[in-house]
């Protein structure tokens, strides 16, 4: 397992900023600008919903032309530039104009991205004082720069690694994320950009991140919904010199980048709005990874199950009945539920089995429930049906959940 760090000191070639420009009350940082000295290959994975935003397609149009010589990055929180027609587009390309006359470099060089209300305009005095504001105090600060994008988020997510090459040489990946809720696969709702020093080929970049999102921010639930803006951008300046050239090089990469992505999108579940309790739920034995992520995930995203942890109440049923109706065939008879305290997927030790046979396992509920009152507990649902296998990471629903959401725009 890769080791991650949870905070970045420098990525060669990088700078960042995180300032107050106005959007947020009481002089709150609100914005974030990522900017490389030299050209970078870029990759991007968006939001699948229907109802993109503004920023999603001026991003999503930008690397169609040009895949190769992205410089920046800039980020607003407050407003979402969603569901804002023609004017939202015509906003988020002035705030790369402005990103981009402020820099040096071209229009076409510069992504932005956007989180907070749907349906408002993006206020471009305060998004244009921002840009000044950033641009003036790029630096190697990336704990200022993550917390410039934080919504409802409790505290800044970091994540870095090193790699040395098959030549000898390191090299940097690290990424910084925002969300809380809205959390859903296809993406999981949130906002992240990840850089690394590496030279990437082009026509290779994208598929790299899109494996590593794949099993990492689309393995994530909160709530169940999803956002209008999700952006997962990486980065690449190759300020290193390192080239990827082996199998072994590729390999190491991927691995690198996944392991970034994952301690990210785990540490958006684990900062959720009102969550409690972080829960892995692994289902396995299923007919295929893609059936086993379907019933992983209709499980993660049930109500019942997700308030049964959080009144630490061993409803063990709720989890069998979510499974059940996930839309694909189950025989309850070959089915098994084991729980376990902690983050595992190794249910050799100190797990407890619940369900076997098409009924309770004989358990014990003193045990079962001490487990489901755990911070952390591991799920794994078996179903005796074939080798797919998928992991999710949940968490519990509670009150405040309900209180931050009654109350968004306030």
């Amino acid at each position: 397992m890769t080791e991650v760090n949870a905070s970045i000191d420098f990525v060669p070639g990088f700078r960042v900023a995180g300032v107050a420009a106005g959007l947020k009350k009481n002089d709150a940082l609100d914005m974030t600008l990522i900017v490389s000295d030299t050209p970078c290959v870029a990759a991007g994975v968006f939001t699948t919903n229907y109802v993109k935003a503004a920023p999603v397609l001026f991003d999503m149009e930008v690397l169609q032309g040009n895949k190769d010589h992205i410089r920046a990055v800039t980020i607003n929180t407050k407003c979402a530039n969603a569901c804002t027609g023609d004017q939202g587009l015509v906003n988020a390309r002035e705030m790369a104009r402005q990103t981009a006359e402020k820099i040096g470099c071209g229009l076409d060089e510069v992504l932005v991205m956007s989180t907070g209300v749907i349906g408002s305009q993006l206020p471009m005095e305060k998004i244009g004082h921002g840009i000044d504001l950033a641009a003036g105090s790029l630096g190697s600060d990336w704990a200022v720069a993550a917390a410039g994008i934080m919504t409802t988020d409790t505290r800044p997510k970091m994540a870095a690694v090193a790699v040395t090459a098959s030549n000898g040489k390191t090299y940097h990946i690290a990424g910084i994320a925002k969300g809380a809720g809205m959390i859903a696969p296809n993406m999981a709702t949130m906002l992240s950009v990840i850089v690394t020093d590496v030279t990437l080929p082009i026509d290779t970049a994208k598929g790299l991140l899109q494996s590593a999102s794949e099993t990492t921010f689309n393995r994530v639930v909160v709530d169940g919904d999803m956002s209008t803006n999700d952006t997962l951008l990486l980065l690449a300046n190759g300020v290193s010199g390192v080239t990827l050239q082996s199998p072994d090089d590729f390999t190491a990469f991927h691995e690198a980048l996944a392991a970034v992505c994952r301690k990210l999108a785990q540490d958006i579940v684990r900062d959720g709005e009102g969550v409690t309790k972080f829960i892995t739920l692994t289902v396995r034995g299923a007919a295929s990874p893609e059936v086993a992520h379907q019933i992983a995930n209709t499980i993660a995203t049930s109500p019942l199950v997700k308030t049964a942890f959080f009144g630490n109440d061993a409803n063990w049923g709720r989890i069998v009945a979510a499974a059940g109706r996930a839309g694909v065939p189950i025989d309850p008879d070959l089915v098994r539920l084991w729980i376990a305290p902690g983050e595992t997927e190794d249910f050799n030790l100190g797990s407890l089995l619940l369900f076997t046979n098409g009924m309770p396992s004989g358990y014990g509920e003193e045990q079962a429930t001490a487990i489901f009152k755990e911070s952390s507990v591991s799920i794994l649902l078996d179903l005796g049906m074939g080798l797919g296998s998928a992991t999710v990471w949940t968490c519990d629903l509670s009150h405040d959940y309900v209180s931050i959401n009654g109350d968004y725009r306030s």
